[in-house]
C-alpha cells in the first residue's frame, strides 16, 4: 500500500507544465493528483489511532528512559574509555553460565587503554 502511495504521490509531483497546455492532460493530471490527496488522507486517518498510542507510550516512558540514562551515563563513558572502537570487537558471545564475552579482531590494530597505574581492573 505504501508504494503505490509513493508512485502515486511521486507521479503526481513531476508533472511538467509542458504537458499542461492540453486541456485534457490536464484533468488527468488534475484527477491524478486529488487522487493521489485523497489516498493520503485515507491512509493518514488509519495511521492516527496508532501514532496517539505511540506517543502516550513514549510519553509514559520519558521518565524511565530519563533515570536509565541517569544512572548508566557514568557507567557507559567509562565503557567508552576502556574499549578504542566498537569495530575492532566481534558479537557479544553468551556463555552457559551467564557471562557475556566480547573478543577483540585479531587483525584489529594494537590498543593500549588510558589508565593512570597501568593497571587494567577486571
Amino acid at each position: 500500500m505504501k508504494q503505490i502511495a509513493a508512485f502515486t504521490l511521486a507521479l503526481g509531483l513531476t508533472v511538467t507544465p509542458v504537458l499542461a497546455e492540453d486541456g485534457e492532460v490536464q484533468e488527468g493530471f488534475n484527477l491524478m493528483e486529488e487522487g493521489a490527496r485523497m489516498l493520503m488522507r485515507g491512509l493518514m486517518s488509519e495511521m492516527e489511532p496508532a501514532i496517539s498510542e505511540l506517543r502516550g507510550s513514549l510519553e509514559d516512558m520519558a521518565p524511565v528512559i530519563g533515570e536509565f540514562a541517569r544512572e548508566m551515563g557514568p557507567a557507559f563513558t567509562e565503557l567508552l574509555s576502556q574499549v578504542d572502537d566498537f569495530r575492532h570487537y566481534q558479537a557479544p558471545e553468551f556463555l552457559p553460565n551467564g557471562d557475556i564475552i566480547i573478543r577483540r579482531d585479531p587483525d584489529a590494530p594494537v590498543w593500549m587503554p588510558n589508565s593512570e597505574n597501568g593497571e587494567i581492573e577486571l
